[in-house]
């Protein structure tokens, strides 16, 4: 929601005081089409020869996932909790045997299908089910801390994963003045083709040539810029979800008491979205 009120202010601002000190939008709407066609068709040609389809797919994706914000709230994280501490619990009290339904098809599992939200992000179900299915394995020989050495390499490697969606929209932001000259350079051949025109016919031809470089500069640091840091901010709060993950999964092994794994999991939870320590005892009670 946030985004969305950035943008609407962005565009009142920038356009409603054009027009307020007396601007006309014509020409700029008359010539943003033609412009914008060589912009951003310069723009995502870089970006299909600079990235893998995953990462220029990834990338849009991010744009989708700015506006819709972070996908974990408070209630989501007691509901991640609660899950992989009844995970660890089933574990424990059934075995090796009563787990296999769980980690080999989530979606049919009842104990995830207590948080749909968990169930539908596949890196966090992927990393839970992976470790439990190495524990199961292994037949409980397993150190702990050799556990946590390969959930932390698995979580940076999906969090340096994600982080490639952000640098591509980074890069494209950064290239977007540069291509925003080129538009406005070709819109001044096009002018010195018309030299023999009278002065208003080449007065329009120069302001549609120098619509190309407002909107590159416009869409570099007004759009693509911001919509890339934020990108990287709401990855960095997505990621907590498998550092919770974790930390549930490692203090179980470690056999810590209940209220410490509590603790050490809501800590990696920043703090709009942190749920109280009570609300989480309250809800591993039940």
């Amino acid at each position: 929601m946030s985004a969305i009120i950035g943008l609407v202010v962005l565009f009142i601002c920038v356009f409603g005081g054009f027009v307020i000190a007396g601007g006309s939008l014509a020409p700029i709407i008359k010539a943003t089409p033609f412009e914008m066609f060589i912009i951003g068709g310069a723009g995502v040609g870089g970006m299909i020869t600079g990235n893998s389809g995953a990462i220029f797919k990834g990338a849009w994706g991010g744009m989708g996932r700015v506006l819709k914000g972070p996908r974990y709230h408070k209630e989501d994280y007691i509901g991640i909790i609660a899950v992989i501490s009844k995970l660890m619990k089933t574990l424990k009290a059934e075995g090796a045997v009563a787990m296999e339904s769980h980690v080999e098809n989530p979606e049919a599992s009842a104990i995830f299908g207590e948080c749909p939200k968990m169930l539908a992000d596949h890196g966090l179900v992927g990393l839970v089910c992976d470790t439990i299915r190495l524990m199961v394995v292994s037949s409980g020989t397993l150190s702990p801390y050799a556990v946590e050495d390969v959930m932390t390499a698995s979580i940076k490697h999906h969090h340096h994963s994600e982080m490639q969606n952000a640098d591509a929209l980074s890069t494209l932001a950064g290239a977007l003045p540069a291509l925003g000259i080129v538009a406005c350079v070709l819109g001044v051949v096009k002018t010195m083709g018309a030299i023999d025109q009278p002065p208003p016919v080449l007065g329009a031809l120069i302001g549609g040539a120098l619509v190309g470089t407002f909107l590159g500069v416009f869409l570099a640091y007004g759009i693509f810029e911001p919509f890339g840091k934020r990108l990287v901010q709401i990855i960095d709060e997505d990621s907590e979800a498998l550092k919770v993950a974790q930390q549930v999964i490692i203090g179980n092994m470690h056999g810590y008491p209940v209220p410490l794994i509590i603790e050490a999991a809501r800590v990696c939870i920043n703090h709009h979205a942190q749920p109280t320590f009570g609300e989480l005892f309250d809800a591993l009670r039940k």
